[in-house]
């Protein structure tokens, strides 16, 4: 399944580098998103080494199917809005 990185989880002067918000493709409700929890997260990064950084969703985020994932390390800012694989 794909998703899309909207933005760091964040508050309203802070932000946790290693936390996103995705939004899933098919997935639109809040019960949907709450049975992905404990799925993986895939990001690869691109340039000459492929660099993938692995996360886990953890939550649901919000009413229309977005999900928080924690990854193992910080995620750049050039992430946003690029494209994640999700796994059970």
């Amino acid at each position: 399944m794909e998703g899309i990185i909207v933005n760091y989880r964040r508050g309203k002067r802070t932000q946790k580098p290693n936390q996103m918000i995705i939004m899933l493709s098919g997935v639109d409700s809040r019960e949907k998103a709450q049975a992905l929890v404990g799925s993986k997260v895939v990001f690869v990064c691109e340039g000459k080494e492929k660099k993938k950084i692995s996360g886990e969703v953890r939550a649901a985020h919000g009413s229309k199917g977005s999900v928080r994932a924690l990854f193992e390390r910080g995620l750049p800012g050039q992430a946003i809005g690029q494209k994640v694989e999700v796994s059970k």
